[in-house]
């Protein structure tokens, strides 16, 4: 069962090693002005982006140390787990970015203190839901920048040069996963003079992978689901080795690769095999996004940048705070659009938003996969 009763004060938190700020002065002076809400901030929230506490308070809000935050607030906001148990009050809610599929192990400490909690990254994927998405938001960015990333990495230019000197072709790109993160990749690389080709397990996908002006690689076969809500499904055995032999044939002369293939609450897909990496050419680069679900390269590390044979592997999740003004734009709009939509939902127990994003209610699980993953036998 959803709680019933609005929240009037909000606390925002900063978020340790990451400089993204999850509501910017514009989203605050929404609050405070069209919701009516009481608004605390941590001080320095906004300093990665160079945004003075001043801006914070000219937007109608209150800069309050960390513990009386957590002491007046009826809803903490923050990007992730930014806080101890010490520091936590009974009875709050708690709005963020949690990744609740891969770390529910997290979960424990909300709990004990009978807290409500609601993950945006289990938004379902659909119009009424568009301006929350925080996935689709940060998936967008950690695409643009995978490609920016690689090419710094590249030891090469991405489109072709020709100069009295001599001509220079262009890079050869492999995008694997043609979502919200493959496409911009796509976009973004095709925007840099690159030849691009993409893969993805959904036939559908073809048409907007040719639609930005890069080749749609398939295997027959595929398997879809009606409740996979625009995702990707895991598929047979069969059609993972198909799979596997076909990115292999193409992996042996692409000069870059940029694996985004997640399932939603299962690992990564396996895409690339360290036969595969053996045989790329030297100096070619892959960047994994899915590295945090256990990686699409076999030979991944989240958050960290290896070289096998030649090849420098970087596996990172979290590409998108790497530009975080952008980024802190883009969840500031999400944050809010939860935040209006929350407060003016008219039946919050039958909403399908609030349903689908709410892990528990004052420590009981309200959602039905952890519900069935966690509640004790």
């Amino acid at each position: 069962m959803i709680e019933q009763s609005q929240p009037k004060t909000i606390g925002i938190l900063k978020t340790p090693n990451d400089p993204r700020v999850c509501l910017l002065p514009k989203e605050v002076k929404r609050l405070t002005g069209e919701l009516k809400l009481n608004i605390l901030f941590e001080s320095g929230l906004g300093s990665s982006l160079q945004i003075d506490d001043a801006e914070y308070v000219q937007a109608g809000a209150s800069c309050l140390p960390k513990e009386t935050i957590f002491k007046n607030s009826d809803t903490i906001v923050s990007i992730n787990h930014t806080f101890s148990e010490v520091e936590m009050k009974g009875g709050c809610c708690f709005i963020g970015i949690f990744n609740p599929l891969f770390h529910d192990s997290k979960l424990a400490i909300y709990q004990k203190h009978r807290a409500t909690v609601y993950s945006l990254d289990l938004l379902p994927r659909t119009t009424l839901a568009q301006s929350m998405d925080v996935l689709s938001s940060m998936q967008s960015l950690a695409g643009y920048r995978a490609i920016i990333k690689a090419s710094e990495i590249y030891n090469g230019v991405f489109p072709m040069f020709t100069t009295a000197a001599g001509t220079l072709t262009p890079v050869k790109i492999l995008v694997l996963g043609a979502g919200v993160a493959g496409l911009q990749a796509i976009a973004t690389a095709r925007r840099l003079g690159a030849i691009v080709e993409a893969f993805d397990v959904r036939k559908s996908a073809g048409e907007e992978v040719r639609s930005l002006g890069a080749t749609f690689i398939e295997v027959e076969g595929y398997t879809e689901s009606s409740n996979a809500g625009g995702y990707a499904v895991e598929q047979s055995e069969e059609y993972q080795r198909k799979q596997k032999e076909l990115i292999h044939n193409h992996i042996l002369t692409a000069n870059i690769v940029i694996s985004t293939a997640n399932i939603p609450g299962r690992k990564a897909p396996l895409l690339i095999e360290t036969r595969s990496v053996e045989a790329m050419l030297p100096g070619s680069v892959i960047i994994d996004l899915a590295a945090e679900q256990g990686g699409n390269c076999e030979l991944s590390k989240n958050k960290e940048t290896i070289n096998h044979n030649g090849v420098a592997i970087l596996g990172n999740s979290s590409l998108a705070a790497e530009i975080p003004l952008a980024a802190s734009k883009l969840l500031s709009n999400n944050y809010f659009s939860f935040l209006k939509y929350k407060q003016k939902a008219e039946n919050q127990n039958d909403d399908p938003l609030l349903t689908a994003s709410q892990i528990m209610e004052e420590g009981e699980w309200t959602h039905q996969y952890f519900a069935k993953q966690l509640q004790p036998a």
